[in-house]
């Protein structure tokens, strides 16, 4: 963790947090520090911290508070976090002494894993590290050892070896020999996972690249394959994974696996012996090798004869790589070259990522021999316990222990946010293969005489259940569909009381499972839990679902300091003695005193209120806007529940117009001040104002966001915070009107909250609370008709005006659940967009929207199919189900596995059928026809949408989807693995899949995503810099930033992608090109390892690099990489999307600038119609792209051709942006220019008409396109501008951009407004009014700012 801060400013904490406030739109409240009495209690979480999924405003309690981070704690942050490093000199047995930097906070076991990575030291594991003859501990940091400074020696001292230490020694050099072998990420085993960057830039990018390719223009290959190409119908799959060269691996050895003649035996261990292994050498050499304490020597063992005498040659090796060498010289020679192409390889493609990423395709592989594999099968290997003495972990000590540890200062915080994640990817490592142990019947149950829907399970100190309705305990609530969806809306609720972090309540680890279409939770145990009986152990809450409920003083303290961020109100019950009972949560939320003393809350599946639309309640009417819209619809269960994001979206609408009431209502008061006229009726009319607003609210609030209207409130807002009791009775009533007309339950403050109880079935409430019971139900009416008035008519705006661009059912999901719309709505959100007048601008979503419709869909019915299917039938039923779903052949049949094999004894079923099975057999006679009958079944039951389809080819045709885009859906979603080749999906003679084709069959997993905050804040505050135009100091930030999610992350997540894209944007802009690529470089490889190698942020990514390297004159490798990408979209949605438009503008100007006139002309007029389609005609993309295509015309001398585009070009400027407009002048110019090389094109063509072949024929100045000309487009068409500047011109403009940025904030409603360049992870566009830019700088010296 070395991280240079000279140039952060000491404060830089505390002004971050600042600067978060005010960029979130948190103008015009006061800090949390200040607010007295009156001021909002809820509702002042920044915006941007909404967006991020899961992260509730943070309590206040936890010295997190944004508003005074405490200097003290901010002088000692940088202080520890300057320490520096230093180099010491390692000397190894046998290779040359070399030199290592360190740092004072490692760990010395942290040297270790240096030294065993590194190419000359790699084969050690069994060694100890010396100072001055004194052996350093494993354990201790660097800075606690005596006498370790700058220059010191440190010996490497070979140990002797233990049974543990052997076997790890025997999986290490395994792993050494299968390190480029990417078996384990097809598999997705130990959080392996795929990237195929290099392949396409041939390891040419940053500093090995310093052979500039393409400035002297070699020749260089440019036509993309075919199916690249615009207008191509064929969307071949075998691309998606091509072939990397290193993966042919360089067989070393044919077999090393342990020997039968293991362990050794008695007489022999007391010799020292402590396994036997047995190599086949690459010669044919068979050889049997005993690992002793003193390290590994041939025996005379075979086969079929123990004899462990030394055998010749006598050679005695610590290292087992040693002895190999000594007896085989392939692999002396191909492990040497296996070791090098290993460490040349990057970083980023070997490093573990945190959690693991499934591959939906693969190659067909060879299974060959291993013995480690072999070995974790079949002994319980299970979470990685052979490093922990112990052996099974105790996950529930380590989660609580974790939480409990201090967080007053940085260093503190970050060590534990740290230890939290870590644990946290640990345990869903170990909760993952629990599960599937569990469903493939490797796990014996806790209950096994119970029938096996009921039985529950523990393995390695987790305990796991089956999301079936046992007992029935969700009778009331939709049975087993019920018991279906309680896990996530559990987790989900872990999630959140997670997030708010409160010291002393605990959650338990929870990971939930899909798998071979069962749903498995998996949950830490409370300590003591199974000893006691549940009715015993429950303190607080309801195990019957309200019937019987209890309270407890403490987890009423507790739970009250969650209630605020997280909206929940303190509300009374009556149990079944009609006693009152007060909570702070739903009533099924239970209280368990560990016997660890701790608090535990579980069952947290109603942490949020419900959702009336998909609630009918008897005499309950609800609102006219979700009538209208069809209102309330039975579901298939009663556990729908809003989400978070739309809860908070809600009040901070509330907050808002409370906001409006007020300002209103002091106007009013102002107004009669001045004017005395005798207004009997002013005082009624007031008071029935703020009734009136509330049903205008849409309205009011469009007007009410000018630039005044916030200054109004902003002064209200003030004049409500100084009121501490001094104010006029006259501006309370105010407070008190708009309080009421919002709906807060306090009448001096803003503050509204839930009651998650209201509605469920079984909870009756006291008599004196029925006032309050009827604001709440009312405010719930209120909260679904705002999801349906304003959040999903908001999410289709931004649709329109590509703020989002969803690119497939996974990113729309993410579009509509950071708006608090749940998947639920879907159909809802198709026919605003059917509906929309905008229709043609939508069809993107409207694709992708039908295709996770269907996909969603096939799922549900797949899950219930699978259930009925045991193992030995597993690849054929879904090879089955697959041809019904994508393929067009009429009837595809079945195969029921092979009859040779069934046995006599079939009669007597195995008691152990797989959970819920039937007939095993049931599933085999599905047909494509009932299979699609029921998909459109399901649309209209789950999703109230209408399919208009009764096959496949139908769904094509109406909906104009891809096939290969629904199997990677329906992949994705149920964890299938099909083999990577060419599908014939069309043929109507034969199936499309067989059942060779499904190789795998992965988990789901849903899981708690641990945050960074203290580097989240940062990251913010770096990103608000930028957007103020402070970029060096806005790049120091989000460097800063780097380093805390690296410390708390490890080097592979989501978050440093994001990071490591804006930094590279920032460099690129700041002129230093090979900075920008490297980090590029990372963003795209980290994208391909976490998110998926063809997921839509990777196709983002992917452009982003391709653009950075033609400006450092990659041409070629920019090239492959935009063909990448293009494939790539091509796959996951197809062609017709508004950011192809992007793409073929890029690939067209590559194109264009290489001279390959034809081809880039077929490229830039695709993103021609693509624009015109997506933006409209009239639109200054539009504009733009006519002249791109237009300079390419020129280029090919076909003047007519440019000039007819050049001319579309110039009228949109014209009617867009006026005859006087930079941008205008500039077509104009060009177009004269064209009009003169066309005029002199045609006299020439006229001489040689009139004097034939003797015409004297001046020559034609046709331009090659410079390349500083084609990155400039290219920098315009990606949104990035640079400003030439002059050194006294700088101070100026720093003013004029803070300037700007106010106004542009006081201006949001005007639609034109400039996107800035780099706001949330969405990629900036380009800016609409480019035009009103000044032209870009010639000198790429200039000093680079965004525009």
């Amino acid at each position: 963790m070395v991280i240079k801060t000279d140039e952060l400013p000491a404060t830089a904490p505390t002004d971050s947090s600042r600067e978060h406030g005010s960029q979130a739109g948190g103008k015009g409240r006061p800090s949390a520090a200040e607010a007295p009495s009156v001021m909002l209690v809820n509702g002042d979480c920044p915006e941007s911290l909404k967006k991020e999924e899961g992260v509730t405003e943070p309590p206040r309690e936890n010295g997190l508070d944004e508003g005074e981070p405490g200097d003290e704690t901010t002088g000692q942050e940088v202080i520890v976090i300057q320490d520096t490093g230093f180099s010491v000199k390692i000397l190894a047995p046998g290779i040359e002494p070399f030199s290592l930097q360190v740092s004072p906070q490692e760990m010395v076991q942290e040297i270790h894993q240096v030294l065993m990575d590194r190419e000359d030291t790699c084969h050690r594991t069994c060694f100890s590290l010396h100072l001055d003859g004194n052996m350093l501990d494993h354990f201790s940091e660097l800075r606690s050892v005596e006498g370790l400074q700058e220059g010191s020696v440190l010996r490497v001292v070979e140990e002797p070896y233990t049974v543990r230490e052997a076997r790890i020694h025997v999986r290490h050099v395994r792993d050494l020999l299968k390190s480029l072998d990417p078996s384990d990420a097809f598999n997705g085993v130990d959080c392996n996972s795929l990237s195929f960057l290099n392949v396409f830039t041939d390891g040419d990018l940053g500093d090995s690249g310093k052979r500039k390719k393409g400035l002297e223009m070699d020749p260089i290959d440019c036509t993309p394959p075919e199916y690249i190409l615009p207008g191509s119908r064929e969307r071949p799959l075998c691309p998606l994974q091509p072939q990397n060269r290193d993966w042919k691996p360089l067989q070393c050895l044919k077999v090393l696996t342990m020997s039968g003649w293991n362990p050794p035996p008695g007489n022999r261990k007391m010799h020292g012996d402590l396994m036997y292994l047995f190599v086949i050498t690459a010669e044919d050499r068979q050889v049997s090798i005993t690992a002793s304490t003193r390290g590994f020597y041939l025996n005379q063992s075979t086969a079929y004869h123990f004899n462990p005498k030394p055998a010749s040659p006598r050679f005695l090796s610590h290292s087992l790589v040693e002895l190999l060498n000594q007896i085989s010289p392939t692999f002396k020679k191909n492990f040497a070259v296996l070791q090098k192409k290993r460490v040349q390889r990057h970083p980023f493609e070997r490093i573990a990522t945190p959690f693991q990423v499934y591959s939906w395709t693969a190659p067909q592989a060879e299974h060959a021999m291993d013995c480690v594999r072999a070995e974790d099968a079949y002994t319980s290997r299970l979470g990685y316990e052979e490093h922990i003495p112990g052996q099974t972990r105790d996950w529930n000590e380590e989660l609580q222990t974790t939480r409990e540890l201090p967080r007053k200062n940085l260093p503190e915080r970050l060590l534990r946010e740290r230890a939290i994640f870590k644990v946290h990817s640990d345990f869903t490592a170990a909760a993952t293969r629990g599960a599937m142990a569990v469903i493939d019947g490797n796990v014996m149950a806790i209950n096994p005489s119970e029938e096996t829907k009921m039985q529950m399970f523990i393995w390695n100190n987790i305990f796991f259940s089956l999301g079936f309705d046992v007992r029935d305990h969700y009778k009331d609530f939709g049975g087993d569909v019920a018991a279906y969806v309680a896990p996530t809306n559990d987790l989900n609720g872990v999630r959140t009381y997670n997030a708010v972090d409160v010291e002393g309540l605990y959650t338990l680890g929870t990971v939930v499972v899909d798998y071979r279409g069962y749903r498995v939770t998996a949950q830490s145990i409370i300590p003591g839990i199974l000893e006691r009986d549940q009715e015993q152990s429950v303190i607080y809450g309801s195990i019957d679902f309200g019937k019987t409920v209890v309270s407890h003083p403490k987890y009423l303290e507790l739970l009250e300091r969650t209630s605020r961020p997280l909206k929940i109100l303190r509300h009374r019950v009556l149990n079944e003695r009609n006693e009152e009972v007060e909570l702070c949560s739903s009533v099924e939320c239970k209280g368990i005193i560990g016997n660890d003393g701790r608090h535990y809350i579980l069952d947290l599946l109603r942490t949020f209120p419900p959702d009336l639309n998909f609630l009918p309640v008897p005499g309950e009417e609800l609102p006219e806007e979700c009538s209208r819209a069809g209102f309330p619809r039975a579901h298939r269960h009663k556990l729908c529940c809003l989400r978070q994001e739309l809860v908070d979206a809600f009040v901070e609408h509330r907050y808002l117009l409370f906001m409006k009431l007020a300002a209103l209502q002091l106007m009013q008061q102002k107004a009669k001040m001045e004017n005395p006229t005798p207004l009997e009726n002013g005082g009624p009319a007031s008071e029935s104002k703020p009734e009136d607003p509330l049903g205008a609210e849409a309205g009011s609030e469009e007007e009410g966001s000018g630039a005044s209207g916030l200054a109004k409130v902003k002064e209200l807002a003030e004049t409500i915070a100084s009121d501490d009791g001094t104010a006029d009775p006259r501006s309370r009533e105010v407070i008190r009107n708009a309080c009421k007309a919002v709906g807060s339950i306090s009448n001096s403050a803003f503050d509204i909250r839930f009651n998650p109880d209201i509605f469920s079935p079984g909870v009756r409430f006291p008599e004196s609370c029925q006032d309050e019971i009827r604001d709440q139900k009312q405010l719930l009416k209120d909260a679904a008709a705002f999801l349906l008035s304003c959040q999903i008519p908001g999410l289709v705006k931004d649709c329109i005006d590509h703020v989002v661009l969803p690119m497939d059912g996974a990113t729309l999901a993410d579009a509509m659940h950071q708006r608090g719309i749940n998947m639920r709505y879907l159909g809802k959100v198709l026919h605003l967009v059917l509906r929309s007048p905008a229709r043609d601008q939508l069809d993107h979503i409207h694709k992708i929207g039908i295709g996770e419709l269907i996909t969603r869909s096939a799922k549900h019915i797949f899950k219930t199919y699978l259930q009925g299917v045991e193992l030995s039938g597993l690849s054929a039923a879904i090879s089955h189900f697959l041809n019904c779903f994508l393929s067009s052949y009429p009837n595809p049949v079945a195969h029921l596995p092979a009859d040779e094999l069934v046995s006599k004894k079939r009669s007597k079923r195995r008691k152990n059928r797989p959970p819920g099975a039937l007939d095993n057999t049931a599933w085999a006679v599905m047909t494509p026809q009932e299979l699609w009958k029921n998909i459109c079944q399901e649309a209209k039951n789950y999703f109230d949408f209408n399919l208009e389809c009764d096959s496949v080819d139908q769904a094509l045709e109406t909906y104009g989807l891809q096939k290969i885009t629904l199997l990677r859906e329906i992949s994705l979603k149920t964890g299938i693995q099909i083999l990577l080749k060419e599908y014939s999906f069309d043929s109507r003679h034969k199936p499309a899949f067989t059942e060779e084709d499904v190789l795998n069959i992965f988990p789901v997993v849903k899981h708690v995503n641990p945050k960074a905050s203290d580097a989240f804040h940062f990251f913010q505050s770096g990103q608000a810099k930028v957007q103020q135009g402070f970029l060096k100091e806005g790049c120091e930030l989000i460097n800063e930033a780097l380093n805390l999610f690296n410390n708390v992350y490890g080097a592979m997540h989501v978050e440093i992608c994001a990071c490591l894209r804006l930094l590279a944007r920032l460099h690129y802009i700041m002129g230093d090109y090979a900075e920008a690529l490297s980090n590029q470089q990372k963003a795209v490889l980290m994208s391909e390892r976490v998110m998926g190698i063809e997921h839509p942020n990777t196709i983002q990514e992917y452009m982003h690099l391709a653009l950075y390297c033609f400006a450092s004159s990659q041409l070629s490798t920019a090239l492959s990489l935009l063909y990448r990408a293009r494939y790539l979209m091509l796959l996951v949605f197809g062609e017709d999307h508004p950011e192809m438009a992007l793409l073929d503008n890029n690939i067209g100007l590559v194109l264009h600038g290489v001279m390959e006139y034809d081809l880039s002309l077929r490229f830039l007029e695709n993103a021609l119609a693509v624009s015109i389609k997506y933006h409209g005609p009239k639109a200054l993309k539009v504009a733009l792209s006519h002249h791109l295509v237009a300079r390419v015309y020129e280029s090919k001398a076909e003047f007519r051709s440019a000039l007819q585009h050049e001319k579309e070009g110039y009228t949109i400027y014209k009617t867009q942006l006026g005859e006087d407009h930079e941008k205008t002048k500039e077509s104009s110019e060009y177009l004269k220019c064209l009009t003169q090389q066309a005029v002199a094109l045609q006299r020439t063509m006229n001489e040689i008409y009139r004097n034939g072949s003797s015409a004297n024929i001046p020559p034609l100045k046709f331009t090659a396109p410079s390349m500083t000309s084609v990155l400039e487009q290219l920098n315009v068409i990606n949104g990035i501008l640079f400003i030439p500047l002059s050194q006294k011109d700088l101070e100026n403009l720093k003013a004029e951009v803070a300037r700007r940025h106010q106004l542009q904030e006081a201006s949001k409603n005007r639609d034109k407004t400039e996107e800035p360049m780099a706001t949330e992870p969405e990629p900036a566009r380009v800016p609409e009014d480019v035009g009103a830019q000044p032209q870009l700088a010639k000198d790429p010296s200039s000093l680079s700012l965004q525009g």
